[in-house]
């Protein structure tokens, strides 16, 4: 299955009852999170972000002669936190509300696949808390890249890309494959599934289709690799 495929195929499943009932559930609950943590803590965050900017000789100079820049950096800086932050509490969420109901319904889809896998909840947290450490990793090493312009617009999607794979192909894989399965498909499909990532990923960065992309996201992650499960287990 190609990668379209596996996004057409979400295509089609995103109208289900049992996805429509989670649908915009993850990313609205994102927003509504960290809407309230910045309600609350905008100031203080702020102020504790002007204090290590000011006491930096650059940032000190600048609070005398350009208190402006100071201020709009600060703000930069904190929603240059938050974003990445709410994105990666949508994909959690996603995992942890979503995912046992996407994979119920696109399963349907491959009747000859047996259930293989020791899926648990605790390796689920596992594997999120990696793949979160992981990617703040990444966002904090390529933060100066935004500054380059460019950079603002190939980054974060390359970066976004890497926990959308890391995620979804274990939930997508963990009740049916078991451990030598799964990592003979992330092994041999390692690019193809980045670039899914990659694909869906730009999804994010849509107004209002983002509402969606979590879940839309899962749909296609869990199609692309159960395919490639039921395929391998019955090639010949």
């Amino acid at each position: 299955m190609t990668i379209f495929d596996a996004v057409s195929r979400a295509f089609r499943d995103v109208m289900q009852p049992r996805i429509l009932a989670v649908l915009l559930v993850p990313m609205l609950g994102a927003i509504a999170l960290w809407s309230v943590l910045l309600w609350f803590f905008w100031t203080p965050w702020r102020e504790a972000l002007r204090g290590f900017i000011e006491a930096s000789t650059i940032g000190a100079w600048l609070t005398v002669h350009a208190g402006w820049i100071v201020g709009g950096t600060t703000a930069v800086l904190i929603l240059a936190v938050v974003l990445p932050a709410m994105f990666v509490t949508a994909v959690v969420l996603t995992e942890l509300i979503a995912m046992p109901q996407i994979v119920t319904v696109v399963s349907r889809s491959y009747p000859r696949l047996e259930r293989r896998g020791e899926a648990s909840m605790l390796g689920s947290l596992w594997n999120a808390a990696r793949g979160a450490l992981v990617f703040a990793a990444l966002w904090i090493a390529t933060l100066p890249l935004w500054f380059t312009g460019i950079g603002a617009l190939v980054v974060p999607p390359l970066t976004s890309a890497y926990l959308n794979q890391r995620l979804f192909r274990y939930d997508a894989l963990s009740e049916h494959a078991t451990r030598d399965e799964y990592r003979s498909i992330v092994t041999r499909l390692k690019w193809p599934l980045y670039g899914l990532g990659v694909l869906l990923a730009i999804l994010y960065y849509i107004p209002f289709v983002n509402l969606i992309a979590p879940v839309f996201s899962g749909l296609a992650f869990t199609h692309f690799c159960l395919r490639e499960l039921d395929r391998t287990r019955h090639a010949g």
